[in-house]
């Protein structure tokens, strides 16, 4: 699925040309954790782009600060973003242990690049898509409401990854829980802090609910449009958000491995995933012009029926902590 690989299609079947290339994009996805996990470590960024792992950095240095604020208003202490440095790193570093936290941070940093570069060239609102608009105006109420909360949602989402931030409430629950995890450890080795801590946990824990964030507004929305749901498939009509949860619960593929489709490297998969999904060769080869304008799909890939497309994912790697 690079440049080259459309053409040399050597008596080999398309499947077999797909599996290779998903093998090869499985061996890039395997390298994701730990050179994420060294180069937030370092200050080396060869492999990665300063950008990404600016965001990355920049998401789990926020989420360190919010937990150390629920922390503080537990202990009847004003907020304060002024925390100490070496209590914000300890927070950093045991949130980086966890492999599906990097995933998702990685994940959401790819979709925000992906937002910017598709209103950059192809002018989509990163905030209001056709479809959204669209959903808004829906005669079903429930819809339409759901709608508008994702309005400002997406709003949010936009904000803060210009910000480099990421509300602790926007993350999915096992990660919400793997981040109070890492609190509770935190909070063990300084034992006057511990009840804070307990206090701190309750209350994000009361006020979480995954079904009303963002991602969790998206997966609705999109699940319940049936049979309709293949409006979402196109990048440019649904705008990136939608468009990846739509790829996600169509292909079989958890969200943040369909938001590692659309990157370099991983054409193969997006190829699958689009296919999986039940889109036609036609429509496949509009949304690798939206997303990859200068790569054709191989020669012989509308012969591949979407049954085998999902075989296939299904036989590949996943993404590391998910």
């Amino acid at each position: 699925m690079n440049d080259s690989a459309a053409s040399v299609v050597t008596g080999e079947t398309v499947e077999a040309v797909m599996r290779v290339e998903l093998a090869h994009g499985d061996a890039l996805v395997g390298t994701i954790a730990p050179i994420l996990r060294h180069l937030l470590a370092n200050d080396e960024h060869s492999v990665f782009s300063d950008e990404i792992i600016a965001r990355v950095r920049g998401m789990l240095s926020d989420l360190a600060v919010q937990l150390l604020d629920a922390q503080a208003r537990a202990s009847g202490a004003p907020e304060a973003r002024d925390h100490d440095s070496t209590q914000i790193e300890a927070l950093v570093a045991g949130i980086v242990g966890h492999a599906g936290f990097l995933a998702h941070l990685h994940a959401l940093a790819l979709e925000w690049q992906l937002t910017e570069r598709l209103q950059a060239r192809l002018a989509v609102d990163p905030v209001l898509s056709p479809l959204l608009q669209a959903l808004i105006a829906s005669q079903d109420t429930a819809t339409a409401a759901a709608a508008v909360a994702l309005l400002a949602a997406q709003a949010r989402f936009a904000q803060s990854q210009r910000r480099m931030q990421l509300p602790i409430g926007e993350l999915p629950g096992d990660l919400v829980h793997a981040a109070l995890l890492v609190l509770r450890s935190h909070a063990a080795h300084d034992p006057a802090h511990q009840a804070e801590s307990e206090a701190a946990e309750a209350a994000i824990r009361a006020r979480y609910d995954e079904s009303r964030n963002r991602l969790g507004l998206m997966t609705r929305l999109v699940a319940g449009m049936g049979g309709g749901a293949s409006a979402a498939l196109s990048v440019t009509h649904a705008g990136a958000g939608l468009f990846l949860t739509a790829l996600g619960l169509g292909s079989g593929q958890e969200r943040d491995m369909a938001v590692l489709a659309t990157n370099e490297g991983q054409l193969a998969r997006l190829a699958l995933a689009l296919r999986a999904c039940g889109l036609k060769h036609k429509a496949i080869e509009e949304q690798f012009a939206a997303l990859h304008p200068d790569v054709s799909l191989p020669e012989g890939f509308d012969q591949l029926g979407s049954d085998r497309a999902a075989a296939l994912l299904a036989l590949s790697s996943v993404y590391p902590g998910l």
